[in-house]
């Protein structure tokens, strides 16, 4: 089974983001959570809150599961939000404020199963591979 947890309009460009991606995809949630937790960055501590809460969803679903692993991690680009600033010889330059949507996609570990995945990340590919 599988569960999701969504975050739009994140206050973070969606590149600052996407090179996490890597270090989450298809490991266990707690140790995603655990090793996002000594990443010092915004990104990190954005997707930690989420997957904890897609954990949250997870037992509220199913609560004989005890573990769940990330089976997949969208970071796609939101709305831009276009602020003016003032700029010489009575011009203005238009600042874009970049906004992110991310969707965590958890599904249940059982003894069995294997994880595939490669362990370098996605390699150039789109990041809903």
């Amino acid at each position: 089974m599988e569960v999701i947890a969504k975050l739009k309009f994140a206050r973070i460009s969606a590149r600052k983001v996407r090179y996490l991606r890597p270090i989450v995809v298809n490991q266990e949630a707690h140790t995603a959570m655990s090793v996002l937790d000594h990443i010092p960055n915004r990104g990190a501590m954005i997707l930690k809150k989420l997957i904890g809460s897609a954990v949250a969803n997870a037992q509220q679903k199913n609560p004989d599961q005890k573990t769940w692993y990330v089976k997949n991690l969208f970071i796609d680009e939101g709305p831009r939000m276009k602020r003016l600033r003032a700029a010489p010889m009575g011009r203005a330059v238009i600042i874009m404020k970049k906004l992110s949507h991310i969707t965590v996609v958890l599904e249940e570990h059982s003894g069995t199963k294997t994880i595939k995945g490669s362990k370098y990340g996605a390699k150039g590919k789109s990041n809903r591979s």
